[in-house]
């Protein structure tokens, strides 16, 4: 829902009623993640998507239909049959889709969300979208313990859920979680979707080249949060990275030593320097970060592992280390090395093989890599998926 907040506030601004869709579930080669939202306006202006074409037109359709009634639906999209006009997914995934109702009334918490997202404060959104409760109900969670609203089933409900939600919160993950109607772990009678909102995670870019400009341009488009460092005034300016959102002026090292990351932060190392690269990797590769790339020939890349040796860094921390960085692509301007890196970063991310799809066979979308480096079963949440028949026919469930 990101991707179309500013919009759908400006409609609950003017106390409009419209029909909000959200990815709740996603199965097999599903083509968007849990979160993805479309809406359409009390005028038919529809904004956002949920598949990516395929079930677009019914999305909409059942979006104006529950705009009008009040009743919000819970449908299930799975694989199109030979009629060339049926609803389906041609991917042959399976996607669960919330369809509701909502307006200043309906979804009293969608400024507290606005302004949590403008601010960056995490805050993770509990709806009930099945179950015996009260279909549509939500709670807002943040990370200090603070909650607002309730699902109206108790506190012992609005307990559980918290605590996962904090949990799922911290990991930035997306996905529904079941219980039993008092917030009982062991049943599951009550489905909540659970969307995260969390800041963009960090791209750190190291080396104010013109490849660091081509880097912060794609991690921008990618989502992330960009800042380049480089300890040279002259070439460390906003000007020539106008795609970062901040550009820093100081010593590599002592920059990373002074701020935190996280299992997101992606590090690129772009100077090539020894005098930058070196003492910039003995931090970068004792601390948490999802990715450190670090760019040079292999020569440069072998002195680079000699030279981290000769420091006292081990085996399994330099395992960590991507260099020379990005996949082989060929790539040689620094847009196409950018693109090279970026394709290395969506390949750890998701689990690829790095390969042409045309030399590879099964699935195609695969579950979002584990911290141990397995795929999870369930695109974007990094929860267990439900086991379901892929021949499974689309299904409806209304509150």
């Amino acid at each position: 829902m990101r991707d179309i907040l500013n919009s759908i506030t400006k409609w609950w601004e003017a106390d409009e009623t419209f029909g909000l869709a959200t990815v709740v579930r996603t199965f097999s080669s599903a083509p968007r993640e849990p979160g993805a939202s479309m809406a359409v306006s009390a005028e038919g202006e529809v904004v956002g998507s949920v598949s990516g074409g395929c079930v677009e037109g019914a999305v909409y359709e059942l979006a104006g239909e529950v705009s009008a009634s009040g009743q919000p639906v819970l449908r299930r999209y799975g694989i199109s049959d030979d009629d060339a006009f049926a609803v389906g997914l041609t991917c042959g995934g399976i996607i669960d889709i919330f369809v509701e109702p909502a307006s200043r009334e309906r979804f009293a918490h969608l400024g507290d969300i606005a302004d949590a997202v403008a601010q960056e404060i995490p805050v993770a959104v509990a709806t009930i979208i099945e179950g015996p409760g009260e279909i549509g109900a939500r709670r807002l969670i943040w990370e200090d313990q603070r909650a607002s609203g309730t699902l109206g089933a108790g506190d012992r409900l609005d307990q559980a859920v918290d605590d996962d939600a904090r949990g799922m919160l911290a990991q930035g993950l997306t996905g529904v979680r079941r219980y039993g109607p008092d917030g009982e772990r062991r049943r599951e009678e009550l489905a909540v979707f659970v969307q995260s909102f969390a800041p963009a995670p960090r791209m750190l870019v190291f080396g104010a080249i013109d490849f660091a400009a081509a880097v912060a341009r794609v991690g921008k488009f990618l989502g992330y949060r960009v800042t380049v460092c480089d300890a040279r005034p002259v070439f460390a300016t906003a000007s020539r990275f106008p795609d970062a959102d901040e550009v820093v002026t100081d010593w590599p090292h002592r920059y990373l030593s002074g701020i935190t990351t996280d299992d997101r932060t992606v590090i690129c190392v772009l100077t090539h320097d020894p005098k930058f690269d070196v003492p910039l990797l003995e931090v970068a590769l004792r601390r948490p970060a999802a990715y450190i790339g670090a760019m040079g020939s292999r020569r440069t890349h072998d002195d680079r592992l000699a030279r981290l040796r000769e420091a006292g860094m081990t085996d399994a921390e330099l395992a960590r280390l991507r260099s020379p960085v990005g996949l082989d692509l060929g790539a040689r301007t620094p847009e196409e090395t950018a693109v090279a890196i970026a394709a290395e970063l969506i390949q750890l991310r998701w689990g690829g093989s790095g390969h042409p799809l045309t030399t590879t066979s099964g699935r195609i979308h695969h579950g979002r890599q584990s911290a141990d480096g397995h795929a999870s079963d369930t695109p974007g949440n990094g929860l267990a998926s439900d086991v379901l028949d892929p021949a499974e026919l689309p299904g409806e469930r209304t509150a």
